[in-house]
């Protein structure tokens, strides 16, 4: 089946947070600024994590579906919304998940939030891997916990866990969880399962809770394998959280379901607790037929949908290559954002911010919202059409060397 990948499709009067927002000081505020009646002078946005693609066939199908049939009460997952999860689990990743250890969650950023009322008590700590995506902060410091950053090392292009810092943070009686981004946004990688087993045996040598955020999963290179943490061995699964969510790889983020795995009984009832606390209780009409669809019959088009993002990836590599050499790309091996450094243009991070938005009419991520750690980067969203890849990328040519 072929996609048009490359087609673009008006975002505009949908509300899209990526095309009609921008975010200052955690408030959103609507602008026209990607409204094409700017010309040159219009911002692309290619900064918050969804893609510019249509939705994979038979999600659209269902949502019509579910549409045609006309009523939108309450609703909760049934038997074959599980098997579509379960079977996608076993089907992509070997992994065997029973029914009763999935709990449904609006999102995993709510979804963290609640484990940190869950699992954490004020003044003790949550170890995180900066640079790394920064809602794990705020989930942190506005439920009361500390946080504690073992920050990864980057050596040749390349970033590496350090874990003799990890062991000595772990060792910290007040560190009670470790959150760890898998594959990692927004440097893009893609844990090995030695990594992840050394990772593992020094947080249950500590008696510290693994809450693994794997929602971007699907969303893997050629030549690359992810495994699961909990995958790896029964102890990992019996003191691991596993976050998981269709959104990322079927472009689903808007209608806010996910799948939050957790084998131990105990952890369960302690996540469903504050979830019931919070009013958090019941699914998303749309967000589980969509789901459904998309597991049971969205992986031709999510294989395609990679083999067009690493198509970007290559065309984004040879052009900042052969135009932009002060730029480094970091190689990714996953997801769909692209991290790079920018730190030889020797600009500080309100000069760089105004390079991107003021003179490239680019809008990004920067670095610094990801960490100290981040400062001197950039993160690119590239699931997007071709030719606005390649317009971004003319701009940021042109505003380098004018600037």
């Amino acid at each position: 089946m072929n996609f048009n990948f490359d087609e673009i499709i008006d975002r505009r009067g949908t509300g899209s947070v990526k095309w009609e927002f921008v975010v200052t000081g955690g408030t959103w505020a609507y602008t026209d600024h990607a409204d094409p009646q700017y010309g040159a002078d219009r911002v692309l946005p290619m900064w918050v994590a969804d893609m510019d693609f249509r939705c994979p066939p038979a999600v659209i199908e269902a949502l019509a579906n579910r549409v045609e049939h006309g009523i939108f009460g309450y609703t909760a997952p049934t038997a074959s919304y599980f098997d579509a999860v379960i079977n996608w689990m076993k089907r992509r990743y070997g992994r065997t998940v029973k029914r009763e250890w999935i709990t449904l969650a609006p999102g995993i950023v709510p979804a963290v939030n609640m484990m940190v009322q869950a699992f954490v008590s004020p003044g003790e700590k949550v170890l995180v891997q900066p640079p790394v995506y920064y809602p794990f902060f705020s989930a942190v410091e506005n439920n009361g916990g500390e946080i504690v950053s073992n920050s990864l090392v980057i050596e040749n292009d390349h970033y590496r866990m350090d874990f003799d810092d990890l062991a000595r943070k772990a060792a910290d009686p007040a560190v009670k969880v470790a959150i760890l981004c898998s594959p990692h946004n927004p440097v893009g990688r893609v844990w090995t399962r030695e990594e992840l087993t050394r990772f593992g045996e020094i947080c249950l040598a500590n008696d510290v809770l693994v809450i693994s955020d794997e929602i971007h999963c699907d969303l893997i290179y050629d030549g690359v394998e992810f495994t699961s943490f909990a995958s790896i061995n029964e102890e990992f699964a019996r003191r691991s959280i596993v976050c998981t969510a269709p959104s990322k790889t079927f472009n689903l983020a808007g209608l806010k379901t996910s799948n939050v795995i957790i084998p131990d009984e105990t952890l369960r009832q302690k996540f469903e607790q504050a979830l019931l606390r919070n009013g958090l209780k019941g699914g998303n009409t749309f967000g589980l037929a969509a789901a459904e669809a998309a597991y049971t019959h969205g992986e031709a088009w999510l294989d395609g949908v990679m083999a067009y993002i690493q198509e970007n990836y290559r065309f984004m590599e040879a052009y900042i290559a052969k135009h932009l050499p002060q730029l480094k790309v970091i190689p990714p091996e996953g997801t769909y954002l692209v991290w790079v450094d920018f730190r030889a243009l020797g600009l500080d991070p309100k000069a760089r911010k105004e390079l991107m938005m003021k003179t490239a009419k680019l809008y990004l991520d920067e670095g610094e919202m990801f960490g100290p750690e981040g400062e001197g980067f950039e993160r690119f969203n590239i699931a997007c059409p071709r030719s606005i890849l390649a317009e971004a990328l003319e701009r940021l040519k042109t505003a380098v060397f004018s600037g």
